[in-house]
């Protein structure tokens, strides 16, 4: 069965987008406004997606009950299972102590928030977005800063400025793949386009995470440390050496006092 889709079905671009925003409508405000379950507002999202787009699109039924199915089998397998493993390790490293150790080491990298703040939402948090993605990044990193004092409203939020960049990449590359299943477009030259793009906000995500949380001012005093991680391949002069490394050695150069939180 060959269907069409319609993108403006009810002949007004406004209404027929806030038509199409209302499963989304109805997800977030489960769970934001009502407290609903995660799970719980799942459902209710999957069939507030699916009345829309079989009465108001015209998606034939079956087509649109086989949709549901494969989407969920995709976010079971391939994200679910990233997932899990990511979560396990998580609760691994920490009863067994390792996860204390790593926080230390980090924190002792710089007692200035702002370095810890770069290094921990920012740089780690990039590992665990192509690692995993899909919140794991936010939740880790939000944990390591709340442990290093920050509050839990501005880990999480600076969390998620921070990951903003690498989100394109997420969980081993699944955005870039999807993508390229529903567009049909080449993946390697999807990716590298991405590639092409990236570089730009990897350079303004660290500078507006730190200008978020210091201001203008706070961010000129360590703006060399925003620089360390996009470094031109071609003129790095150790680049077998980890990024940590660089800032461990030139941290204590852009920052003479440590930055309250």
């Amino acid at each position: 069965m060959v269907w069409s889709q319609i993108y403006n079905p009810l002949g007004n671009a406004w209404l027929s987008t806030l038509v199409a925003a209302i499963p989304i409508v109805v997800l977030l405000g489960a769970l934001g406004i009502f407290r609903i379950k995660a799970h719980v507002a799942a459902i209710y999202g999957l069939i507030a997606s699916l009345l829309v787009a079989t009465i108001v699109y015209g998606m034939p039924v079956s087509m649109a009950g086989e949709t549901a199915v494969f989407g969920a089998a995709f976010g079971l397998m391939p994200i679910g299972w990233i997932i899990l493993n990511v979560i396990f390790l998580y609760q691994l490293t920490l009863e067994k102590g390792y996860f204390k150790v790593m926080q230390d080491s980090i924190a002792g990298v710089s007692q200035d928030r702002r370095l810890q703040l770069l290094l921990i939402a920012f740089c780690f948090g990039a590992f665990f977005e192509g690692a995993s993605g899909f919140g794991t990044p936010v939740a880790v990193t939000g944990a390591i800063l709340i442990g290093l004092g920050f509050s839990p409203l501005a880990a999480s939020g600076l969390s998620l400025i921070a990951n903003t960049a690498p989100v394109a990449y997420g969980a081993l590359g699944t955005p870039i793949i999807a993508l390229a299943a529903v567009t049909g477009l080449d993946l390697y030259e999807l990716s590298a386009m991405v590639g092409r793009q990236l570089p730009f906000f990897s350079l303004i995500v660290p500078f507006w995470l730190i200008w978020a949380f210091a201001g203008w001012r706070g961010m000129l005093e360590v703006w060399p440390a925003t620089l360390v991680h996009w470094q031109p391949m071609k003129q790095r002069r150790i680049r077998d050496r980890p990024p940590t490394f660089r800032l461990r050695r030139l941290a204590p150069r852009w920052s003479k006092r440590g930055f309250p939180g």
